[in-house]
């Protein structure tokens, strides 16, 4: 079984893999550019996932986009669980419901509402890490397609509670080479985001004018650069906040703002209430 390295990069992908994972509490959040599923069969595992406590629960098949930091703070009566990565790309291919894709790719996790398909998906777990050790191709195609026909019956049965968007091109609808740079754009910003970052910085690490990278964008993911690079520096700062007794203004130029005012805005925005009334409410400990 595997456990959690952390010393690997931060970044360093998974790619396409099924396996047992031994469960420990992590003294460093994980991010990778990999769709994550998880499948407990008892207990239940915590995540601090982006700057919020999030719980698995045994039994329902859960799903989040890896690229969000996470990090297990707890667990209980575990002491084994499934983990799936899909790499993103793929998984923006397989034309999955508009809404579903969209909430994972903005920090939703996604949990099966059904409590009656461990047995099915311990099964269906337990086929795929055989098939993706096994050198034959044939076994992990047949993998991917059993994997995505398990996703659309997720997506059928919570997309009803999500919240709407508007309606655009789906992401499948575009070709590999406009996906690959949607995603290169979306990996940079994940690793650079408290950095300096603009569209112009943006698009040019991927070859592409500024105007062109800024729609494919919002075409791709239903969302803006800019707002992507704000949330990405407002989920950083909630896990210094909740985590960390760092002063608020070093949190907010250490996530990439460049000035407090502009922090306590963005984050009154999102957030609903200030940095210091956010900390006070979601203290870990």
């Amino acid at each position: 079984m595997v456990r959690f390295d952390p010393t690997r990069p931060d970044f360093s992908p998974y790619g396409f893999s099924c396996v047992r994972w031994t469960p420990t509490t992590m003294t460093r959040c994980d991010r990778h550019n990999e769709i994550e599923l998880n499948l407990l069969e008892n207990g239940m595992l915590a995540y601090l996932m982006g700057g919020r406590r999030e719980v698995v629960p045994a039994g329902r098949l859960t799903v989040f986009w890896a690229g969000i930091p996470h990090q297990i703070i707890d667990f209980e009566g575990l002491t084994e669980y499934f983990v799936l990565t899909i790499p993103l790309v793929w998984f923006l291919q397989w034309r999955l419901p508009d809404h579903f894709t969209q909430s994972i790719l903005h920090g939703r996790t996604m949990i099966e509402p059904d409590e009656d398909l461990l047995t099915p998906d311990r099964e269906r777990f337990a086929l795929w890490a055989e098939d993706v050790r096994s050198r034959s191709e044939e076994r992990r195609h047949a993998s991917l397609l059993e994997i995505e026909a398990r996703l659309r019956r997720l997506a059928l049965r919570v997309v009803a509670d999500l919240p709407r968007r508007p309606r655009r091109k789906s992401p499948a609808l575009l070709d590999q080479r406009q996906l690959s740079r949607a995603e290169q754009m979306a990996c940079f910003i994940a690793q650079h985001y408290t950095q300096d970052l603009t569209a112009e910085t943006i698009s040019h690490h991927v070859g592409l004018h500024p105007n062109y990278a800024m729609a494919l964008f919002q075409q791709t993911f239903g969302t803006t650069l800019i707002k992507y690079v704000t949330e990405h520096r407002l989920s950083h700062a909630q896990r210094l906040l909740v985590t960390t007794k760092d002063a608020i203004v070093n949190i907010a130029f250490s996530s990439g703002f460049g000035s407090l005012s502009r922090f306590n805005e963005a984050f009154r925005q999102a957030s609903g209430c200030t940095p210091r009334e956010y900390r006070r409410l979601h203290k870990l400990m």
